[in-house]
């Protein structure tokens, strides 16, 4: 039990350093393509562990797997004086002032065509997207083998357990009491292995239609069913209750509401997904991805609950490297069939690899979506010029906005920090 958790965590360390890897390749392949000279390859920071130079880059590999980078040369633009290193004792201006200067560090003779800034905002636009769309590919084909070799796992409309009494959600107990009412699956026969063919007269094919019908009626309805290969009707009286909030595919999401209810569990099975429906499933997720980045503030509260007052951790709270690491130990440590605990370790590296790609997306200095944005800024700002017949306003100074990138990076850091001690002293489990 305890060597397959650790292959677990091992298993979901090499994904996230070949993600990493392959991340980074992105920006090393298209900064070579446009001929940018890049001196440096490493996946992780901290002390170098092994490096080995191949032309004119060293690739290497760090004591810290928590990221990489490539060291592209004249990623700023000069100052305004045509000068690169730092001068200023001013705070803000020595950090405007370091960075530039670290940008030319190990610059050669020749190396003045070969600057990153000089290259035309779309190809430094191509080299910045190229990182997070490396991820969003990895993401891709991952998700798509789990979908269609291994299955998604999906509510059928077969019942696999029913409900004897009615709980009320808030009550968080599963033991019925003598004052709980029946509920209302068990007083109309309903019984496991059930097939449930019709509700109400209309025919049910799926469980999210079959699901959104019974959340929508009140009173008495018929259940036709399949049972021992005959159909039979059932008559049920349905209740209002307060249950789970449910996605259009029938999933739970966080909340709760008013809704009919019957009382069954509905059997899951593992099923291949075809192509479109692949494709469907990985929209979902990224709608899911975006919505939950958007939200990601508000859940600093909860997590700080989490981590320092003991609260319960919410099923839907952000998880960093340590606590996905966890979820992967845990899935190897369920003894689950071969595929089934390849396929979710799979998914877990994949749904990695979507957030990176988001993540990486956002307009904000020193991630990737930060540079873009300001090449993108320097394309409009020169074609408004020349629409206007102004001078041409020159590079865009992305140096100038790192005390702003700086700020980002400490939000970030503490973030990471409190993930991290929620992830340790009260992590989310799967089991």
């Amino acid at each position: 039990m305890i060597w397959m958790t650790i292959l677990g965590i091992l298993v979901f360390a090499v994904g996230l350093l070949v993600s990493i890897a392959w991340h980074e390749l992105g920006h090393l392949s298209t900064a070579k393509l446009f001929g940018i000279r890049v001196p440096q390859y490493m996946v992780g920071f901290g002390p170098t562990i092994w490096s080995r130079n191949k032309g004119e880059t060293e690739y290497g590999l760090k004591a810290i797997p928590l990221g990489g980078y490539i060291r592209m040369i004249g990623m700023f633009p000069p100052g305004e004086d045509g000068r690169v290193e730092a001068r200023s004792t001013s705070p803000w201006r020595s950090m405007i002032e370091d960075a530039r200067s670290a940008a030319y560090e190990e610059l050669q003779p020749g190396d003045e065509k070969r600057l990153f800034y000089t290259r035309k905002p779309w190809k430094r636009v191509i080299v910045m997207f190229a990182g997070p769309f490396m991820n969003l590919i990895l993401a891709f084909v991952l998700l798509l083998g789990v979908f269609m070799v291994v299955g998604a796992t999906q509510q059928t409309t077969t019942v696999d357990a029913v409900q004897p009494c009615v709980i009320q959600l808030s009550e968080k107990r599963t033991d019925c009491r003598k004052s709980d009412p029946i509920a209302p699956a068990k007083a109309a026969g309903l019984q496991s292995g059930d097939k449930i063919v019709a509700f109400d007269g209309k025919p049910v094919a799926d469980w999210p239609t079959l699901s959104e019908r019974i959340r929508e009626s009140r009173g008495a309805v018929t259940v036709t069913v399949e049972r021992d290969g005959q159909q039979k009707v059932l008559n049920a009286t349905l209740i209002e209750n307060t249950v789970s909030k449910r996605d259009d595919n029938g999933n739970p999401v966080p909340g709760t509401q008013k809704a009919g209810y019957l009382g069954f569990t509905a059997q899951q099975i593992d099923e291949p997904l075809t192509f479109g429906q692949s494709i469907d499933r990985m929209g979902i997720m990224m709608e899911d991805g975006v919505q939950a980045l958007v939200a990601m503030p508000s859940k600093i509260p909860d997590l700080w609950d989490a981590a320092f007052n003991g609260a319960e951790r919410k099923a839907d709270s952000p998880v960093g490297i340590v606590g996905a690491a966890r979820i992967s130990g845990e899935i190897f440590g369920m003894e689950l069939p071969v595929e089934n605990t390849l396929g979710m370790a799979v998914f877990l590296i994949a749904g990695f690899n979507l957030s990176l790609f988001l993540f990486n997306m956002l307009p904000l200095l020193p991630l990737d979506g930060g540079h873009i944005a300001g090449a993108l800024w320097e394309s409009l700002r020169r074609k408004l010029a020349r629409l206007f017949k102004r001078p041409d306003p020159g590079p865009f100074d992305v140096a100038k906005l790192m005390p702003l990138a700086y700020v980002v990076a400490g939000v970030f850091v503490c973030f990471t920090l409190l993930v991290l001690v929620a992830d340790v002293v009260n992590p989310v489990r799967i089991s």
